[in-house]
């Protein structure tokens, strides 16, 4: 009986030993059941989008790794406000890298290691509307990036026939909010049968401003190309100002902007510079430059440049179609240029010029241009591509082709002198324009 009673404390111990050992294993069990990866995305796509408003969901494969920095990679990502037939946001592959303490921190703080991704594509008329229904909040936080941000091969689409950006790819190779920004941002602006590839170098001087609706320095430095009919205007820009981001629109007020490119065609190679000044902002897909003050000068030898030195002033305007309303001057007649009819010849000094143009933006429309020297007067419409092409056969005609008409007191031909000179040139390929 002594045994039996000796015995009883270990059988206990071993029952309690058996139970922590099964109770343990279960768990495991539970734990390992909990943390497949597909639930656990499940889980973390539901409280993020409940958080946001949206419905979050992830077709694809998903993985995580917990060792080190835990890094959740999901695939197939598509984020939606709930009925909405468009979504806001798609992703093939997101990847998020988490430090312990932002998961402990369940959303309190916004600090991440890396984000990636690739071939999102953001849809900006469904992303204004989901702003527009969010609730006032307090003052709104940034992330931070500690090893940045990539996304490749985006889209960033305007609706679903207007602008977009496709081929998007951005690195940065940091983010946090009072701190510098650096990216490279490359990609194509594309409306109608405008495209305008570019490659830029961009440092803002605080990131936080991209949430502050703040001012602050910024810089570009990079190319971009834009294409016509025939002809190519690769040009390498500049540009700097105070940036603000406001409820999704940007205002740089005011831009200093200087562009150094050439125009290029079959026969030709036309190198120019161009300087602009003034606020400018791009909203809904649309870019404006008003009021815009232009500086334009030839790159070229000086007895065989056709483009003038010029000081311009108005109003510029790029969404599906661009439009020009500029004034100005000429400093003086282009020794390139065909040199006109006695006493005009080369007008002396400078002539006053004034542009318009409305229509698609890669100049392929009508281009209504009238000028001023002392008494004569030019009103006169062209296209781009035929004053290009006439160029290239070296500007063999005394006069561009272009549609108008001309005025001027006396007028010398051939030794005779002609008062109060009317003169009116036709060009078929010019349609009349209505008024």
């Amino acid at each position: 009986m002594g045994d039996a009673r000796m015995h009883a404390p270990g059988r206990r111990t071993a029952r309690i030993v058996l139970v922590l050992a099964l109770l343990l294993l279960a768990l495991l069990f539970a734990v390992r059941f909990a943390l497949q990866p597909e639930r656990a995305t499940r889980f973390l796509l539901q409280r993020a989008g409940t958080a946001l408003g949206l419905e979050i969901t992830a077709s694809g494969a998903t993985e995580y790794t917990l060792r080190g920095t835990p890094t959740l990679v999901i695939r197939g990502v598509v984020a939606r406000e709930p009925g909405a037939a468009v979504p806001l946001l798609t992703a093939d592959r997101i990847l998020l890298s988490l430090p312990w303490s932002t998961i402990r921190a369940r959303g309190a703080v916004l600090a991440a290691q890396r984000l990636e991704l690739d071939a999102p594509v953001l849809r900006v008329d469904a992303l204004q509307h989901w702003l527009e229904g969010r609730p006032p909040s307090e003052a709104p936080r940034f992330p931070t990036l500690a090893q940045g941000l990539q996304v490749r091969d985006g889209v960033v689409q305007g609706s679903d026939t207007g602008w977009r950006i496709a081929g998007l790819a951005i690195d940065l190779p940091h983010l946090a909010p009072d701190a510098p920004l650096h990216a490279r941002i490359r990609g194509r602006y594309q409306a109608d049968a405008t495209r305008l590839p570019f490659d830029l170098a961009l440092a803002l001087q605080r990131a936080g401003a991209l949430v502050d609706a703040e001012p602050t320095g910024l810089g570009v430095v990079g190319r971009l190309a834009l294409s016509g009919d025939g002809w190519q205007l690769p040009a390498h820009v500049r540009l700097s100002g105070p940036f603000v981001l406001r409820e999704g629109d940007i205002a740089i007020v005011p831009l200093t902007m200087g562009v150094g490119a050439q125009c290029a065609s079959t026969n030709s190679r036309v190198p120019f510079a161009l300087g602009a000044h003034g606020p400018m902002r791009f909203a809904d897909g649309a870019l404006a430059l008003a009021p815009a003050r232009l500086v334009l000068r030839g790159r070229g030898s000086p007895g065989e440049d056709p483009v003038p030195d010029a000081r311009l002033r108005g109003n510029v305007a790029l969404a599906d179609a661009l439009s020009l309303d500029l004034d100005g001057s000429i400093t003086a007649w282009p020794a390139a240029w065909p040199e006109l009819p006695q006493p005009i010849a080369r007008p002396r000094g400078r002539v006053a010029v004034a542009l318009d143009y409305r229509g698609p933006p890669a100049l392929t429309g009508i281009v209504r241009l009238r000028a001023a020297h002392e008494a004569t007067r030019f009103d006169g419409r062209f296209r781009v591509g035929d004053i290009t092409a006439w160029i290239d056969t070296g500007m063999a005609t005394p006069l561009p082709p272009l549609d108008g008409s001309a005025s001027t007191p006396v007028l010398e031909i051939a030794g005779a002198r002609l008062e109060g000179v009317k003169i009116s040139v036709d060009d078929p390929s010019v349609e009349a324009v209505v008024e």
